[in-house]
């Protein structure tokens, strides 16, 4: 049953954490899932929250607090936990989430939780992965896996997954290297037990396998298991050692917060911020593109003004200043998102720039056609038949130029090692206004 936090369970556990009630936190929460938990304690206050986690085991507080934001649970931790707190739940992560919990603490809660840490290959683990960028296969992956050795046989096979189960909750398959540790293949549970015990692990595994090194983009990683339908992809260096794995949930929330970054760029956030984020954050990441759209406005203003003249004998010409930015606005972000969307796809059967264009005007040559249409229908409605010519090629053009620019500025961007996101957001909506009403009041020009 999905579980759904009320008002009246929120003031009952407020009120039982106020009156010290421990058998009533501890009922409700006995109960409940760790994400759900989670849920609650967004909800009260620091101090309250570090209350309720004594009252839970230790395995489900670190699950707790695996579902807790990043930025919430640096400040959480960081405001009410002790570095010995600190370290008995990192004991109980995976080393990948470990690392990620202590990247967000300071450098001298790192170091002095890393050597509070009673399990020391576990430590060892943490310390590899530390210095790997979070974005790359390195950052992703985790150290604990279950290997076994080729020349092994079945038996020794079963007996070395059973020692290794301890540190691995979830086993997604059991890779077999060399004695050098080189990745030779993967083999099934399903085939280590149909096998007979004596016979040869390397003559069961599956060699024709997907792995990644430690370099590869995270988004790259994530397209090769959505590809290959994967749970779990193996983690090698540059000579073929296995390091470590990634497996699919890791690659979920590193899917969902790139597309929440992408997200915000569209819409011209800068930076990651949350909405309970301090006022002066939230101000500070929505300003720069607000700027830019405020210059572009009065950049469109001062192209109005030099047509000031024209707009004194045609005061008609106003009525559709409007639809000429917004069209091109609306036109430049459609483009561009199809464009970002394919080069987050990429594919060695995607088109050259010259068939991405003739492809793009044919399709803006139909859209500014029916736009066109139903704008000179709307001109003779209202008596004014003398604007059709220029508003319909007006449009035509805006249409023709605003395609353009949503198909080249996000292949520019990402020919430079910009994030091509942040193009379809403010920055062609407001180019794109320029652009419009530029077009609208030349064609104006030329045509009266």
């Amino acid at each position: 049953m999905n579980f759904e936090l009320t008002n009246e369970l929120l003031d009952s556990i407020k009120a039982s954490i106020e009156s010290k009630s421990e058998l009533f936190i501890k009922n409700e929460l006995s109960e409940l899932y760790p994400a759900d938990i989670a849920t609650i304690l967004y909800e009260l206050s620091g101090e309250d929250a570090h209350y309720i986690m004594q009252f839970l085991d230790t395995e489900k507080g670190a699950d707790v607090l695996s579902s807790i934001d990043s930025d919430d649970r640096k400040r959480f931790v960081g405001e009410h936990f002790t570095i010995e707190e600190i370290a008995t739940y990192v004991n109980l992560f995976d080393s990948d989430d470990a690392v990620d919990f202590l990247n967000e603490q300071t450098i001298e809660v790192r170091e002095k939780v890393i050597a509070l840490l009673e399990d020391r290959e576990h430590a060892r683990f943490i310390l590899d992965l530390l210095h790997y960028p979070e974005d790359v296969a390195g950052g992703l992956m985790q150290k604990e896996l279950i290997k076994v050795y080729e020349n092994q046989n079945v038996s020794e096979c079963i007996e070395e997954i059973r020692n290794q189960l301890e540190s691995v909750d979830k086993v997604y398959a059991v890779y077999v290297v060399d004695e050098d540790n080189c990745l030779k293949g993967i083999v099934s549970l399903k085939e280590i037990v149909l096998a007979r015990k004596n016979t040869k692990i390397g003559n069961l595994l599956m060699e024709d396998i997907v792995s990644v090194d430690t370099t590869v983009p995270g988004e790259e990683v994530a397209e090769l298991m959505q590809r290959y339908d994967l749970e779990a992809l193996p983690v090698v260096n540059a000579i073929g050692r296995l390091l470590g794995r990634i497996t699919i949930d890791d690659v979920v929330d590193f899917i969902t917060e790139r597309a929440e970054e992408d997200f915000q760029a569209v819409t011209g956030i800068t930076g990651e911020v949350e909405e309970d984020d301090t006022v002066w954050k939230l101000a500070k990441s929505r300003l720069p593109w607000l700027v830019v759209g405020v210059l572009g406005s009065l950049m469109a203003a001062t192209v109005i003004k030099g047509f000031e003249s024209q707009l004194a004998r045609v005061t008609a010409l106003a009525l559709f200043i409007p639809i000429m930015g917004s069209t091109g606005g609306n036109v430049g972000i459609q483009t561009s998102s199809l464009i970002v969307q394919s080069l987050a796809e990429k594919s060695a059967l995607s088109l050259s720039l010259s068939e991405r264009l003739f492809k793009i005007a044919k399709v803006a040559l139909i859209n500014g056609f029916v736009i066109s249409v139903l704008a000179g229908v709307y001109l003779y409605a209202i008596g004014e038949s003398q604007l059709f010519l220029v508003v319909c090629l007006a449009l035509l053009a805006v249409v023709f130029l605003a395609s353009f620019m949503g198909t080249v500025t996000p292949l520019l961007l990402d020919k430079v090692g910009i994030n091509p996101a942040v193009a379809s957001g403010p920055f062609i909506t407001t180019a794109n206004d320029l652009v419009g009403i530029g077009t609208y009041f030349l064609i104006a020009h030329w045509l009266l």
